[in-house]
């Protein structure tokens, strides 16, 4: 009888919680979006199974001495986030943004959503139950960036006890952008300014392209240096796909390298998704502030865009400046979706681009800056 007694107490039914068989629910939640919806199902599939696993009563794989314990070392000491960096730079192109580098304004414009969301966090310390330090709302602010290696990487070193629920923030967001980005782009535009047909970009050389990345560190180092591990990592992968001679370092950093590690960061992203983690009024306050700075952040580069064509020489459609959040490459997708539905011949995937990839380094920029000035 005791043998009996003893075995039922070791079962998960037993030892289940409340909030282990929510967060759990949310991880299958994560699954559904992942599987069914395809939104963002190379982090989001990982990030569910994570969150799975951690909530899992008795077993402590997310515990001291787990698997998913020791996968987070890679994002605490901040190597996951900056190997997907390089290979994510291995994939991008910065030609549509040389070809027209005045996309740089566009991407810098929806880094806006990131200070927006700073200010609200430190503003919601006036409702009782919730406390936001400045580290912990520059940590939240990223998260307008739509860039969820950077979030990560800033949120490790600034508030890792709310790294799960920026983590999920920052991807959701991510993975939800045909669903959020169109409302606002139809809003702040008219017919006729989503109907501008833009110019055929120019080419853009093999020397241009392999000297951006060299210049872009150089400029880190000199002006930004607490931006260096991202931009660098980011330069070193770009520059291995630009260059030509070392293809195989440039697939595999495209290929092999960022799938283990997507693995591995969705993994220990999703292990911080535990009921006692995660359960907090504060993760509520979280999702609303990403959700309003990513909206902020698509308005800004809109309205940057359509500020930008009253003074331009060559028009320059204003949905394009909602590609300037990091999402790459589906901001710029959405922007050419929503062209394309009011002037069938007007294709702006390319022009999109260079903002989208601007983005990138302006997300990064923002993060070297937060990192520098909040200590």
């Amino acid at each position: 009888m005791e043998n009996l007694i003893s075995l039922w107490q070791s079962t998960g039914i037993y030892n289940f919680t409340a909030g282990q068989a929510f967060m759990m629910l949310v991880g299958f939640l994560l699954l559904f979006l992942a599987i069914k919806k395809g939104f963002e199902p190379l982090l989001l599939l990982p990030i569910g199974f994570g969150a799975i696993l951690s909530n899992i009563p008795v077993a402590g794989i997310s515990e001291e001495g787990g698997l998913l314990y020791f996968l987070y070392y890679g994002i605490k000491l901040g190597i996951f986030p900056l190997l997907i960096f390089m290979g994510v730079g291995a994939m991008t192109d910065f030609g549509p943004m040389l070809a027209n580098p005045k996309t740089l304004l566009l991407g810098a414009a929806a880094q806006f959503g990131i200070f927006a969301a700073l200010i609200g966090a430190l503003a919601l310390n006036a409702i009782p139950g919730l406390e936001f330090s400045l580290k912990d709302a520059a940590a939240i602010g990223i998260i307008g960036g739509a860039d969820g290696p950077t979030a990560i990487y800033v949120a490790s070193k600034m508030a890792p006890d709310l790294l799960g629920a920026i983590a999920v923030a920052a991807y959701s967001y991510m993975a939800l952008v045909p669903l959020i980005q169109p409302p606002i782009m139809r809003a702040l535009t008219t017919e006729a300014e989503r109907k501008i047909e833009m110019q055929q970009l120019r080419h853009v050389s093999k020397t241009e392209k392999i000297l951006f990345p060299l210049t872009l560190l150089i400029l880190s180092i000199l002006l930004l240096p607490s931006a260096t591990p991202l931009v660098g990592m980011f330069a070193l992968g770009n520059l291995m796909n630009a260059c030509g001679v070392v293809d195989r370092l440039s697939q595999t950093a495209q290929n092999e390298l960022i799938n283990i590690v997507t693995i591995f960061l969705g993994l220990a992203v999703g292990s911080k998704l535990s009921a006692e983690a995660f359960l907090q009024v504060k993760t509520l306050g979280i999702l609303a502030l990403g959700a309003i700075a990513f909206a902020i952040g698509t308005a800004s580069g809109v309205m940057m865009a359509k500020l930008m064509n009253r003074f331009s020489d060559t028009p320059i459609n204003p949905l394009i400046g909602a590609a300037g959040v990091s999402a790459v490459p589906m901001a710029a997708r959405v922007a050419n979706k929503i062209g394309l539905e009011s002037n069938p011949h007007n294709f702006l995937l390319m022009h999109a681009m260079g903002p989208n990839v601007a983005g990138v380094i302006g997300s990064a920029v923002a993060a070297g800056v937060l990192l520098s000035l909040i200590k």
